[in-house]
């Protein structure tokens, strides 16, 4: 492959590392939050939660496109703080990604939550247990399958994007030109053995991930019944 082509899977590969962890942080409360409420308005968060999954990603890219702009807040307060745009950055497609797999983090998180032994949280605040302690001994190390599947399924899908990184970040060297983006250029200039190595590459990646995934789950215990 060439220094180009090396550079896009390097950026592709940085970017599905900064999503799936970012999305740890965020899916693990939200998914605890959702689990275990009983408000009315729960099937309005999940369907949220859920719209990446059928919206076509080029609308999701739209709205951000337009949000990012430096005429709207969001845009003209990033620009105001760093002194550069945040359309078409690096920045700009960890925001896009997390927002597009936000549903493949916190799935498999709702769906071990919801199954967690309530048992072992009584007993915990039967015996006084700090709220940190109770999360770093119990919940946590009784959820690792369904982290692992979180975060791998995450980096997985961020692999793939297209449509969103394509709106929002167009295709920069070294910053926002991506696998996807490389893979359809190639193909754009006819270059298709360039084409075929990036594709091969990146099927072959994508399948051993889900292999060990699959391997992982193998019970509901594992947080991964959704799929």
């Amino acid at each position: 492959m060439s220094a180009s082509d090396w550079s896009a899977v390097s950026v592709t590969l940085s970017l599905a590392f900064v999503t799936a962890v970012l999305l740890l942080l965020i899916a693990i409360p939200l998914s605890w939050k959702l689990a275990h409420t009983r408000s009315k308005l729960k099937p309005v968060g999940l369907s949220l939660i859920a719209l990446p999954l059928v919206l076509p990603p080029t609308v999701l890219g739209f709205y951000l496109l337009i949000l990012f702009s430096p005429s709207e807040p969001l845009g003209a307060t990033w620009q105001a703080l760093f002194g550069q745009p945040l359309a078409f950055s690096f920045s700009a497609l960890v925001i896009g990604s997390v927002l597009y797999s936000l549903p493949f983090a916190v799935q498999p998180l709702y769906a071990g939550f919801s199954q967690f032994n309530q048992d072992m949280l009584v007993e915990a605040q039967l015996l006084n247990l700090p709220r940190k302690t109770v999360w770093k001994r119990i919940i946590l190390p009784a959820m690792k399958p369904s982290l692992v599947i979180a975060f791998g399924l995450s980096f997985a899908h961020t692999l793939g994007e297209f449509g969103v990184v394509l709106m929002i970040g167009g295709s920069i060297e070294g910053s926002t030109r991506v696998v996807s983006i490389a893979l359809f250029e190639h193909v754009e200039s006819l270059q298709f053995a360039k084409a075929h190595l990036l594709a091969g590459l990146l099927t072959a990646f994508s399948f051993l991930l889900l292999v060990v995934l699959y391997s992982m789950s193998k019970s509901r215990k594992a947080g991964w019944s959704w799929i």
